[in-house]
């Protein structure tokens, strides 16, 4: 199960998908979706890089 979401629904989805966009699609559909999850988590774990630099001298600063 991913997030509440089963396989039946899972599927129901894809099947949707399928009907609205076409075969010829999913490949580009794919790739897009997979470059955006990329990015996403390339952005956050930058941002958490940036949090830990600016969180050290504030640490520094209080000892």
């Amino acid at each position: 199960m991913i997030g509440g979401v089963g396989m039946p629904e899972l599927i129901i989805i894809l099947v949707i998908i399928l009907i609205i966009f076409g075969a010829g699609k999913l490949p580009e559909i794919g790739a897009g979706l997979g470059k955006g999850i990329k990015n996403f988590k390339k952005a956050t774990k930058e941002a958490t890089i940036e949090d830990k630099d600016e969180e050290e001298p504030e640490k520094i600063e209080k000892k």
